[in-house]
């Protein structure tokens, strides 16, 4: 039993059952019991391990990216450089000691971190205290000053709240959680239904008790970040495990101390993420006015990018076990059944600006 059952049970008995999504966000954010209040997530003592934390190499590849679009945008003199959902501070630290090789790219930096964790601001704060360029940090994204915009978002999105729709014989009825009478948590079926107009043909012929997800917040920040980025110009890179086309699937999941978890077991004390429609995403910041380059899967981006040349680099002169401990990093990170294919990585930008290693816009 957790501090934050109980308060699921009395919001539950005096408001009814809740959406999938009104339960990630307390799960995930209540300032009292929630998960990134509380908890210490990433690493080997947490739950999960992010792609930054695996090799030094992720952040530098991204921050090549980063330089590469600064390029192409024909180096303005002033930006906004930008992290959703920082972490520990790793992958800017990693961009930020590339970007050193470019002194004027790190003289036109403004770096804004979007974080509200007060913990994990600190944590950010200790791990870039002697990097060339201190952070403002930001509640929101829409907190971070207007002009030209270069953002990363690794592992950002699929925090964000779902809601999740189940196929019944007369419509698609919203997934909510409820309290048994023994006082568990459950899943049941609620009567709000999800327009006809908004279900994709994918997902029409389905059985019953198919599942639909949607992602509304995730998306809402995608098209501000379009709409920005088609004002004053940029890239934004998402970086995220999920799917290109959109389908019926249940995809919410819990990691408790690095395994798979029920998602109702363990309120605030589990990490609780659902995987990414990157279809969705694209359209999103596209119907803000940017372009959507066609997506790479991680193991393409990064391979593109030079990741087999920089674990070269990085190897050249050293013990075998440390070059052994990069070459695992390289296969962690590109390999097809490791994050390689897995992970997606969705490049946008103003329209007509196009950044390697991505093709042209959709």
């Amino acid at each position: 039993m957790t501090g934050l059952l109980d308060k699921l049970r009395a919001r539950i008995a005096a408001e009814g059952p809740l959406t999938v999504a009104q339960y990630m966000s307390v799960c995930l954010s209540d300032p009292e019991y929630g998960y990134y209040s509380t908890r210490e997530p990433f690493g080997a003592a947490g739950d999960f391990i992010t792609a930054p934390e695996i090799s030094q190499m992720f952040g530098e590849l991204v921050g090549a990216a980063c330089l590469s679009a600064w390029d192409a945008m024909g180096r303005p003199d002033r930006f906004e450089l930008v992290e959703l959902g920082p972490g520990r501070g790793t992958l800017m630290a990693d961009l930020l000691r590339v970007a050193a090789l470019r002194p004027a790219f790190l003289k036109a930096a403004r770096l804004n971190l979007v974080e509200t964790s007060d913990r994990l601001r600190k944590i950010q704060n200790a791990t870039l205290k002697d990097a060339s360029v201190q952070p403002t940090f930001r509640d929101r994204f829409q907190d971070v000053p207007e002009g030209p915009l270069l953002l990363v978002a690794n592992e950002f999105f699929d925090a964000l709240p779902i809601h999740q729709f189940v196929k019944t014989p007369d419509a698609w009825q919203e997934r909510q959680v409820g309290v048994n009478e023994a006082g568990d948590l459950i899943f049941g079926i609620g009567t709000a239904a999800l327009p006809e107009a908004a279900v994709p043909a994918s997902a029409r012929t389905g059985p019953d008790g198919s599942i639909l997800e949607t992602q509304p917040a995730a998306n809402a920040i995608a098209e501000d970040i379009g709409r920005r980025i088609a004002a004053g110009g940029g890239m934004a890179l998402f970086i995220d495990y999920g799917y290109l086309k959109t389908a019926p699937g249940d995809t919410l999941q819990a990691l408790h101390k690095h395994r798979y978890d029920n998602v109702l077991a363990h309120p605030g004390e589990a990490d609780l993420t659902a995987h990414v429609n990157f279809e969705s995403l694209a359209a999103a910041a596209v119907n803000g006015g940017a372009a959507a380059l066609p997506p790479l899967t991680q193991g393409d981006f990064l391979l593109r990018s030079g990741l087999l040349e920089r674990a070269g680099a990085l190897g050249s002169g050293k013990s075998h076990d440390e070059q052994e401990a990069i070459r695992d990093a390289v296969e962690r990170l590109a390999a097809p059944d490791k994050m390689g294919n897995l992970f997606k990585v969705l490049a946008v930008t103003n329209s007509g600006l196009t950044v390697p290693p991505f093709d042209s816009a959709l």
